[in-house]
This record gives structure tokens, sequence and C-alpha cells, in this order.
């Protein structure tokens, strides 16, 4: 009982503190200590029994992990984006938008922009810092409130997309290795649900975008935001997007080699704008410092959120929730909606849930024996889906890399927008994922 109060309240204060501005970097050990406590869990090594866990092992152990294998990438990521900021090319690509289309469709752009390159393999941490030069660019120029911008990054990115049938994205690849399916598994019922997400989305976000300016809210400016530069002296913006557009590319054409592709992608990327802009290469260097400091913090803000989700799965009450929420009765596809919602939520990851949830969930579902057989690919797609929605609570590593250390904004200014979009939205595309499942 006491572990699992201890549970609740640590995430309840880990949102908490989220909100009010605290370094993640702080809150998430601090909570993990509670749960450690409250779990009966050592704080030391020195103070554990022989072969009992201990909070410092653990928490490290899940920090370190996920800081090991993804600092890589998150460095080639936060370059490529200072790159694509410093040589003017972000400003380019954002002018020729305004012109083709409008400044009334600066967000939208944005949107299209991160939802391109999620479909097209990219991973969602490094689409959020090669666009965030272009959607400050978009954003100053159609004179729209910068705590927004969070918001639009994550929607193109972790929603209709990320989950959807075909894409390459983890959290679509990762049922396929307990389901037997294919990642365009129920493409049927995930292609109109993406559409509706989409749609709603958009809506959305232009309603809030305009209540906003209603109340006099604009763009403004920062110290180190780049200068405006003036539109004769920018590159050609075909030049520009191709880096872009090689990052993609490359990034689908290697999808078999997995966290490599995004490696070799990003590296591409770099080489294909310092061979565009070699004339500038000697006044670079603080590019590559500036993206190198980003990519530090962003890693460890999201590491120490992976380490407060390792020590909560040790504790016994993460135990109970877990045989809770998925042994709930009634229709398997609901019940395997909620489960995975739950796990993801406590855990704040789409990827970590799913990979917890699985193993306990297919026994009951799928295959020789199964309790309440269900059609794996519409187990496939739901559970996709349903990933993909409470994840995005306040502490969740990519809502807080995203607000705190790419867009430089807090969570009081910008979660709002970012939970209607990458929580409400997705929890309303489940419902209807499973609703057209169970209907046809």
């Amino acid at each position: 009982m006491l572990a699992m109060i201890g549970l609740i309240a640590s995430l309840a204060l880990l949102v908490m503190m989220a909100m009010r501005g605290w370094s993640i970097l702080i809150a998430a050990p601090l909570c993990a200590i509670i749960v450690a406590l409250t779990a009966g869990l050592a704080l030391l090594p020195a103070t554990a029994v022989d072969g009992a866990g201990n909070f410092t092992s653990t928490y490290m152990s899940g920090f370190t992990g996920f800081v090991g294998k993804f600092f890589i990438v998150f460095l080639l990521g936060a370059v490529f984006g200072k790159l694509m900021e410093d040589t003017g090319s972000a400003d380019s690509v954002a002018h020729w938008v305004v012109q083709k289309f409008g400044i009334r469709y600066a967000s939208t752009a944005v949107v299209a922009a991160c939802a391109l390159l999620t479909y097209g393999g990219v991973s969602v941490f490094i689409v959020a810092f090669s666009v965030y030069p272009m959607a400050v660019s978009l954003f100053r120029q159609a004179d729209l409130p910068r705590r927004f911008i969070p918001g639009a990054i994550a929607f193109g990115s972790v929603t209709f997309t990320m989950t959807s049938a075909g894409s390459p994205e983890i959290q679509n690849i990762i049922p396929t290795e307990y389901l037997g399916t294919t990642y365009m598994a129920g493409w049927q019922v995930s292609l109109p649900v993406a559409l509706f997400m989409a749609g709603l989305g958009f809506l959305w976000l232009a309603r809030m975008l305009a209540k906003a300016k209603a109340r006099g809210e604009r763009f403004q400016a920062r110290k180190d935001d780049n200068a405006v530069r003036s539109f004769e002296d920018l590159p050609n913006p075909l030049l520009c997007v191709a880096p872009l557009v090689v990052v993609q590319a490359t990034a689908f054409y290697l999808r078999d080699w997995g966290l490599d592709a995004l490696v070799v992608a990003l590296l591409s990327g770099v080489l294909i704008l310092m061979a565009i802009h070699y004339a500038k290469l000697l006044t670079l260097g603080g590019a590559f410092t500036a993206g190198g400091l980003g990519a530090i913090i962003a890693a460890a803000n999201t590491g120490a959120v992976v380490g407060f989700g390792a020590v909560a799965k040790v504790s016994p009450a993460f135990e109970v929730a877990l045989n809770a929420v998925t042994s709930l009765p009634g229709n398997p596809l609901i019940a395997a909606a909620i489960a995975v919602s739950v796990i993801c939520g406590l855990t704040g990851s789409a990827s970590g849930g799913q990979t917890i949830a699985l193993p306990l969930l297919v026994p009951h579902y799928v295959g020789e024996g199964a309790e309440h057989p269900v059609d794996p690919e519409a187990l496939h797609r739901v559970i996709a889906i349903a990933s993909g929605a409470l994840d995005s609570l306040p502490h969740n590593g990519y809502v807080v890399t995203t607000i705190r250390a790419i867009c430089g904004e807090t969570h009081r200014d910008a979660y709002g927008p970012v939970a209607a979009l990458t929580v409400v939205i997705p929890v309303i595309g489940t419902v209807l994922a499973v609703f057209l499942f169970i209907v046809f």
C-alpha cells in the first residue's frame, strides 16, 4: 500500500514540479527517491542487501543507458539544426513557404515539415532540433506567439504520423516483434484515424493561435535569436531544402539499420550543409559549439526522466498496477488500449510502455490458448495509437526536451497547447480506432 501511495504521489509531484519550472535534472531524481523509499529500496549500493537493487544503481543505469545509446544522435541532430539556422537555410525555407502559401499558413507549415520528416523515419527528437529554427523564422514573420512552437512541433511529430500504419518510427515497429504483424498493420483503420487526428489538430491549433492573438499575444524576440536577415541575402531555398531531403531519404533507405540509420542520415545532412555553404565554414564554429551544448542538455533532460521510469519499474506497486490494467474485463481492444495508455503514462515513454505491456498482453489476446482472441493487426494498431497519448504528460522526456532544451519555453507557458494536441487528440484517435475495429 505504501509503495502504491509513493508511486502515485511521486508521479503527481514530478508533473507539478515540471509545470512549476523546476529543472527536470533535479525533479526527476528527487521524485525517484520517493518511489525508492516507499518501495523499501536501499538508496546506496553500500546499504543494499547482497544481490538486492538500490536507488543509485537503478536510476543511473536508466540515465546512462539512454544517454549512452542516443547521445551521438542528439549531437548530430542539434548540430544539424544549428547549422540550418546559422547558414540562413531555415530562414530561406520559411520565407519561401510564406511567399508561396501566405503568412496565415505559418503554423501549418511547421506541422507539415515535422510530419514529413517523422513519417520519413527521422527520430522525433531530431525532427524537433531540425525544424525549430524554421519554426522561429515562420512564427516571427507571421507575428505568432512563440509559446505555441512546441505544440506545433510535437503535433506534427508524435500524433498522426508517429503511430500510423507505414510509419518507420519505433512506436510502430515494436508491436511487430510480438504480434508477427508488419508496420502496415491495420492501415484500413489507421488512415481515416490519422486524417481525423490531423484535421482536428490543425483546426484546434488555428483556434488557439487566433484566441491568443485576440488577447494581444505576439511574437517576442530573444537576445539569442539570429538577426532577421534581408530576404535578398538568403540562400536559394531549393539548396536549403536539399539537406532535409537527404536526411529523410537516407533514413528511409537505411531503415533496417535501426539507430545507425539516423546517425548516417544526420551526418549526411551535416556534410551536405557544409558543402553547400563551404564559403562560410570558418564562421560556423559557434554553430558546432552551440549544437554540442544543446545536445548535452537535451540528452541529460531525457535521461533524467528515463532514470525515474527505471526506478518506478522496480517498485512492487508498479507490478500491481501492471497486473490490474492488463487484466481488465470487457472487449480486449478496449482493455489493451487502457493498459498501454496507463503504462506509457507511468513510464513517460510510448516505446518503453509498449515494451513492458506487450509481453503481458499478447498471451491473453493472440495465439493458441488466448483467453480473449483478437485480430493481431487490430491489436497492433490500437496499441500503437494508444501509446502516443498519455506518454506526453509533462514529465515525458520528449516533452521536456522540446519545451525546455530546444524551444527555451516553460511548461507553464507552453504545455497547454502540447497537452491539447498530443494528449487529448491521440486519446480521441484511440477511441475512434477501437470503435472502427469493433464495428467493421
